[in-house]
């Protein structure tokens, strides 16, 4: 069992290397990128869901307002015409 949490750990720090190292400097946040990648190799498991959390960028969310709402027939400009 230990040796697949070591696995685990070396696997998770390559992968959050990687994914520091080909992030764009700009959407890098609260450090520079340098200091993200020397946390990642110094402290390990701790700098892997440090970056996670506060480091890699964020997705855009979908925006889920506005178009898709369902409007009643009596509200409906075009059900209104067709009476």
């Amino acid at each position: 069992m230990i040796k697949y949490l070591v696995i685990f750990a070396i696997v998770l720090d390559i992968y959050t290397l990687i994914d520091c190292a080909m992030t764009p400097q700009e959407k890098v946040r609260r450090f520079p990128k340098w200091a993200w990648l020397l946390i990642i190799v110094l402290t390990g498991f701790i700098g892997d869901i440090a970056w996670f959390i506060a480091g890699r960028p964020r997705k855009p969310r979908p925006n889920r307002g506005g178009k898709g709402r369902i409007i009643p027939p009596d509200d409906d400009p075009d059900f209104l015409r067709k009476l």
